[in-house]
Order: structure tokens, then sequence, then C-alpha cells
């Protein structure tokens, strides 16, 4: 072995011992650097003559592409070897499933509203939307509950650091009656012209759903939730036609033709007179039981007056009922608070 194969030898040798790219670049620098041992070697060749630098030359060069071929060798070798620790320390297991991009589903609540809405609808209802943060005069005022009245202690009303113009906070409303109000406004501003001619104004038939909040909290109760409320004013609306058009709606929204509805006396002081709606289901696990579900009645001359009517030429009605209450009834839910906790799993029921 010549001088040549022991060099090439050494270098491999030295490359081998590496264990690190940093190591083995420590180890090129000892044999192809400025200094390194291959460069003094053709330093060397100044004193040889012609013919012998060409053999020397030629020798000198086939021993560097050696040496750098074992180079080259070591650096892809340490380079899949750190590979390797990668992908063992990030280990994929391609006999998992894919992650499936899932669409989403209406919420149940939005479930119901969009059924009241339908049903409503087809009777010949306006759906009304509006600010959920109102005035006074259209939560309470106009709903004949004036200030100090008693009837405002029923309802633990959250309010606004921003004063009406009449000097009263503004309010979370508490229900969606101010809807009712403003669209009966909107409503006889709309018609004036024609009425101001001698002709009828159409009647006023509107439901108003949407979220509303009070200070209440617990299974049954949220400081946020859903509520629809419906008017139906005209010049010959009387308390029969509420009875008939909310047994249709709980009979068409419960799809039972069984279902039996009782109206209880009440009091609200925006109808009179008023009355609670039970519904009783004459079959399954809520058989036999009377359940809450509306607040309803006659419209109060007040209110009418309030909105811009003669009560003794326009009379209807008037109902309330809680959207959260209607879904776990039809879903079976007995928690509302499930509603509004974001788990998936439940929610994932009822698409």
């Amino acid at each position: 072995m010549n001088e040549l194969d022991t060099l090439i030898e050494q270098a491999r040798s030295a490359f081998a011992q590496a264990a690190t790219p940093a190591d083995l670049e420590n180890a090129k620098a000892l044999f192809l650097g400025k200094s390194g041992r291959v460069t003094e070697l053709m330093k060397g060749m100044a004193a040889l003559s012609v013919e012998e630098k060409k053999t020397r030359g030629a020798a000198i060069n086939q021993a560097k592409q050696a040496i750098e071929a074992a180079l080259n060798e070591r650096r892809q070798a340490l380079a899949d070897a750190e590979l390797a620790i990668q992908l063992k320390a990030e280990a994929l297991d391609v006999t998992l499933p894919g992650r499936v991009r899932t669409t989403g589903g209406l919420h149940p609540v939005s479930r119901t509203q969009e059924r009241i809405e339908q049903i409503f609808g087809s009777m010949g209802f306006d759906v009304a939307d509006g600010p959920e943060i109102e005035s006074d005069w259209h939560s309470f005022t106009a709903l004949n509950n004036p200030p100090n009245h008693p009837a405002r202690s029923m309802q633990d009303t959250f309010y606004v650091d921003i004063n009406g113009e009449d000097g009263i906070p503004y309010n979370l409303r508490p229900h969606t009656s101010p809807m009712q109000v403003r669209y009966a406004l909107a409503h006889i501003k709309k018609y004036e012209a024609v009425v101001a001619a001698g002709g009828s104004m159409p009647e006023i038939r509107v439901i108003a759903p949407g979220r509303t909040y009070r200070v209440d909290n617990d299974a049954t109760h949220s400081p946020m939730f859903h509520q629809c409320e419906g008017l139906w004013l005209g010049e010959n609306v009387s308390f029969k036609d509420l009875k008939v058009v909310f047994t249709d709606f709980c009979r068409t929204f419960f799809e039972s033709d069984d279902l039996v509805l009782r109206f209880r006396p009440s009091f609200f002081p925006f109808t009179e007179p008023s009355a609670e709606i039970d519904i009783q289901f004459q079959g399954g696990p809520l058989a036999g039981r009377w359940l809450e579900v509306s607040g309803a009645g006659q419209v109060h001359p007040n209110v009418v007056r309030n909105m811009g009517l003669d009560p003794e030429r326009y009379i209807g009605f008037a109902f309330g009922m809680g959207m959260d209450r209607l879904t776990m009834l039809r879903y079976g839910v007995n928690d509302l608070r499930q509603f509004f906790d974001g788990d998936i799993r439940f929610l994932r029921q009822f698409q």
C-alpha cells in the first residue's frame, strides 16, 4: 500500500469515527482543508519535473476524489441517521382514520324557532325582529307597566349604564313584547294615509321570536333565554280566535292531534282577561301531566291605546312562550343548561 492509499484509508477511518456533522467537518479539514494533508501534497509538487508532476498530480487527484467520495458517503449516513431519529420521535400511525371535516347543523333551539316561524307563517303571521337593548317605554310603559307599577317586580331586569330620553336606563329586554309595540307603530304609520282617506287598515298579525334576558339561572331558567311572542289585532278578533290559533299551533308543533289545552285565569298587566296555557300529552313519558307553555290574553285597552289605536274599535290577543321550554318538551331534555354548554356530543343528537 503506497502513501496515497494509506491517506485514503486514514481519511475513511476519521470520517467513520465522526458522530455528528460538526465532527465530520473537523475531520474534513484535516484532509481537504487549506492546510490539510492533500493540500500539503499538492504544494510538494513544485520541486518535481514536468513529467513527474503529471504522474504525481493525477495520483493525488484520484486520492482527493476518493476522500471526497468517502466524505459525502459519511454525510449522507449521518443525515439518514438523524432523519430516522426524527421519524421515530414524530411517529405517525398511518392506520388511524383521517380527520373528517364534518358539516355543521342547526342548534335545537334554532330548529324550534324555524318551526314556530313556519307554522305561524302558514297562518298569515309576519316575523318581527328588533333591538335587544330597549328603552323603558317600549319594555314596560307601553305595555301598561308605568313607573312603580307592582307588575315590574315580576321581572328581574338587567339594566345598562345608558339613560334614555326619559332619563331611565336602557335595559336588556326581558321579553320580546317591545317588538309587538314597534311593529304595530310601524304598521299603523304605513297605512296612515289609507285610514285618513277612509280606508281600513289591514289587521296586525305578527310574532316576535328572539333572545331575552332576566336575572335567573337554574335547571329550567337561564339569564339569556329565547322567547316568542305573538300579536293579532283587528276589528273583530276575539278570545275564541286565540284558543283556535294556539291549539292549532301546539298540535302542529308537537305533531299530536290528541293534545289537550287548558286556559287558566291569570294576571298580566298587558292583557285583560289573561290566561296561562297548559298542555297535556295523551301518550309517552309525559302522558297525563299538565305543563305550562304560554301566557296569553286579550290585549289591554291601554296597550292598544299606546300603539295609537282606538281600543273601542280594535281588539285582539297576545301570547308569549319560551322557545327553550318548547325545545325541552319536544326533545325530552330535562336540563335547560345543556343547550348552552356547547357540548358537541349533546348537540349532535339533534342533527
